[in-house]
């Protein structure tokens, strides 16, 4: 059993900051890659930044130059460090990693979410 724990999310001023972080706990091998997507009202669910274990990163032209990916491979933890939000980064942020299990099978897991709302 995996679980995906996320933190950090919250309210804030446009021009403000924000840092989530995602772990991973439970019957893990190793971890590939890691990644934040996220899903605007009434949008559907999309690609933030991803992070592989050689620590390579995507980004959505939408947040590049303002958002960081980070991972700590000892803590399996991902980080998404944010500033300059925009109003329009509102949305709740899930938090996906592709899992080795124990029995060396990957998997996907999604965090539970959490709200990231920046006003104007």
């Amino acid at each position: 059993q995996v679980q995906l724990v996320e933190s950090g999310g919250g309210l804030v001023e446009a021009g403000g900051s924000l840092r989530l972080s995602c772990a991973a706990s439970g019957s893990i091998f190793s971890i590939n890659d890691m990644g934040w997507y996220r899903q605007p009202p009434g949008k559907q669910r999309e690609l933030v930044a991803t992070v592989i274990g050689g620590g390579r990163t995507n980004y959505a032209d939408s947040v590049k130059d303002r958002f960081t990916i980070s991972r700590d491979n000892a803590k399996n933890t991902v980080y998404l460090d944010m500033n300059s939000l925009k109003p329009e980064d509102t949305a709740v942020y899930y938090c996906n990693a592709h899992i080795i299990s124990l029995g060396r099978k990957e998997y996907s897991y999604w965090g539970q979410g959490t709200q990231v709302t920046v006003s104007s």
